[in-house]
């Protein structure tokens, strides 16, 4: 027995692995990735030589785990892999591994190299979906991270964490239907459709909502809240708003018995961001070029930046702001007077750090020099770019009164003045100018705070333009009910203050009202002064236009957010200010692909929301213009559903307590196709909620 060869060489060996449990049938056509990474190894190797074969068995003894990633072929009852081994020996190899709850025969092609330094790979988690066949696919998209706030643990595949559960039978649902379940360590969204199961994350990554309450259509779940989207097999995001994507769970079906696979680090997280490349150039902090350079710290800037390093890009960026905190949750602001700009923040600075997004704060552009491709700021400093994203959103409307000198009179506009406004309106007075959804949202949030609050308008009723006069008087009754006073058909004459702080807001009526504390929200304009000598195209209001790849009329120079007018599919191209978060999400992804001469162009329904003493408006499509409004459901008790009809077309629907069929319009009108007058005016709307609609 034994035998050796004058020089080590590579064979080809066939290699038995043995799970712990009994086979099961699997069907063909089917594919199972293993995970591992290669790690240092130490054999020990027996050989018995048979010389007149061309086959030589070993026994190799691997003395510490091993995973690996393996894609694999099943057909019948074996699934069969090819390892190619260099060892100074010819061997067949026998390993017992465990890689789930099967048996399988698996000749695996693996180049092991004995006492290699481990090398660090990227832990992909092991997702699936399942068919009532049996068959077991891969359900994740690979190199997400679990966690937005630092660079999470790489998950594990150890058997300890990981939890296994049984969920149902395979007949308990339907096709299109979800079903929230527990996994043991946490909760999943199990979801049936075309005769598949799928199972992701129970909660919409950007407010936490149960997606087991949104709208499942074509592979996809749409949040009911606020409109994002999903991809039912990856997890991945594919509509905004938010910035991360779903953690998904194998799925498996036996003995018509459905079964969930979970990492319970990933249960847990319930989300994860997309995979990111870093800047490979050796630049410092100091140096006064960047290849590309942001303006403006919103959700366009931001998307515009990680989908750069989602999409390969590893130059330099550099994002400036002439707010003091890096990107946080603006909406939120006057929902949420007491939160502090860390509990706002969209990334953590450790996030920003790690995947190499500069953030310079305070710094805000005086000029844009499109010849030199440079900007100056207002502290004279000075940086060059290669390309350019303008993203610096809007600024108040300015309003002339008397006594502009006069303290604690805000715009809103950071976390710093939602803080000082909720402070001085504590048991004192506090008056809102203008029925902006910020004012209003302001108002209401002040109810629980301030001694009193009144609102003063220009308009007779509030939202009459955005939402139609019926839904505004609504909304007017509610805010009554809440003690809020108004004052409409009015405007400011003077701020008058004592010691230099307001005492009181003198309106042109003559009538005069007691205030500590005043918030101006009569709406805003393009924050675009800064470019009017720049050769930045601008229309007559301000807004710099774009194409659909979010470009100005300057080559490397982009645009997006709530500065821009841009080409809108629904309104055949027709140029359009839409300053909706969501929206602006959208713009910083397209104008990211078209730096990266990955041309694409803006493909969503506008969706944004408000919401006043725990209720919530939520609005889907494009409306400017319309000339109906069809009201269904109950406005007395704050549960209807209006749809805003041009001609004999539904371009837009606005809702309350009525979930998800915002998401639900938004999704039909998503798909191209149309809803006419004449099927939301008979008061059976229960089509949109039919399946058939999916």
């Amino acid at each position: 027995m034994g035998g050796c060869f004058s020089k080590p060489k590579p064979v080809e060996v066939k290699v038995e692995l043995s799970l712990l449990e009994k086979e099961r049938e699997v069907s063909s056509s089917s594919l199972v990735t293993v995970l591992c990474s290669p790690v240092e190894v130490k054999v020990k190797v027996e050989v018995e030589v048979e010389l007149s074969s061309v086959e030589v068995k070993v026994e190799v003894e691997v003395e510490v785990e091993v995973e690996v990633e393996v894609e694999v072929e099943l057909s019948s009852l074996e699934v069969k892999v090819e390892v190619k081994v260099e060892v100074e020996v010819e061997v067949e190899v026998e390993v017992e591994v465990e890689l789930s709850s099967l048996e399988v025969k698996v000749e695996v092609k693996v180049e092991l190299s004995l006492l290699e330094k481990e090398r660090e790979v990227d832990a992909l988690s092991p997702n699936g979906k399942a068919s009532p066949l049996g068959d077991r696919r891969p359900n994740g998209a690979p190199g997400h991270c679990s966690d937005e706030e630092a660079p999470p643990p790489r998950l594990s595949s150890k058997p300890r964490d990981y939890v296994e559960a049984t969920i149902c039978h395979v007949k308990d649902l339907e096709n299109g239907q979800m079903r929230e379940v527990d996994v043991g360590s946490g909760r999943a969204l199990l979801i049936k459709e075309h005769g598949e199961f799928s199972a992701i994350a129970h909660k919409c990554p950007h407010y936490g909502a149960p997606l087991v309450k949104g709208v499942l259509s074509k592979g996809h779940i749409r949040c009911p809240w606020h409109g994002a989207c999903f991809n039912i097999a990856s997890g991945e995001l594919e509509d905004f708003p938010g910035l991360d994507s779903l953690a998904t769970f194998q799925v498996r079906v036996e003995k018509d018995k459905v079964i969930i696979r979970a990492n319970k680090q990933a249960l847990q997280a319930q989300k994860r961001s997309k995979p990111m490349s870093r800047c490979s150039a050796v630049i410092s902090s100091n140096t006064g070029f960047s290849h590309v350079l942001i303006i403006g710290s919103g959700p366009a800037g931001l998307v515009c930046a990680e989908t750069l390093r989602q999409e390969g890009f590893t130059d330099r960026i550099v994002m400036v702001t002439a707010d003091r905190h890096p990107p946080y949750d603006r909406p939120k602001l006057s929902k949420s007077l007491e939160s502090t700009a860390e509990q706002l923040r969209l990334r953590s600075p450790e996030f920003l750090q790690d995947h190499d997004i500069e953030v310079l704060t305070e710094r805000e552009v005086a000029v844009v020099d499109v010849k030199m491709r440079a900007v100056t700021f207002v502290d004279g400093s000075r940086m060059e770019y290669r390309k350019l994203f303008i993203a610096t959103g809007s600024r108040p409307r300015p309003m002339s009164y008397q006594g502009m000198d006069v303290a604690n009179v805000f715009h809103l506009g950071t976390p710093d003045d939602a803080n000082s406004i909720a402070r001085l309106a504590n048991n004192r007075n506090a008056v809102v100018v203008g029925t902006s959804f910020i004012g209003m949202e302001v108002a209401a949030a002040l109810t629980d705070k301030a001694h009193s609050v009144s609102i003063i308008g220009i308009e007779s009723i509030p939202f009459k333009k955005a939402l139609g006069e019926k839904v505004g008087k609504a909304i007017m009754k509610l805010f009554e009910a809440n003690r809020v006073k108004f004052y409409m058909l009015n405007e400011v004459s003077e701020m008058k203050g004592q010691h230099g702080e307001l005492k009181e807001v003198v309106l042109k009526s003559g009538k005069m009202l007691r205030a500590d504390v005043c918030v101006i929200g009569t709406g805003s304009v393009p924050a675009s002064g800064f470019l009017k000598h720049s050769g930045i195209h601008m229309d007559s209001k301000g807004f710099i236009t774009v194409n659909k790849a979010m470009q100005t009329n300057v080559e490397g120079v982009f645009a997006g957010g709530d500065v821009v007018a841009f080409p809108f599919p629904q309104r055949n191209n027709k140029k359009v200010n839409i300053p909706h978060w969501q929206m602006a999400h959208v713009h910083g992804r397209v104008a990211a692909l078209g730096m990266m001469g990955k041309p694409a162009e803006v493909q969503t329904v506008p969706y944004f929301w408000s919401a006043m003493f725990g209720k919530s408006i939520r609005y889907a499509g494009y409306g400017e213009g319309f000339d109906d409004v069809i009201i269904q459901g109950d406005l007395e008790e704050l549960k209807f559903v209006a749809f805003y009809t041009r001609g004999e077309e539904v371009v837009a629907v606005a809702s309350m307590n009525y979930d998800p069929i915002v998401s639900r319009v938004a999704e039909i009108l998503g798909s191209g196709k149309l809803i006419r007058k004449r099927d939301v005016e008979t008061g059976d709307i229960s089509w949109l909620s039919d399946k058939s609609s999916q």
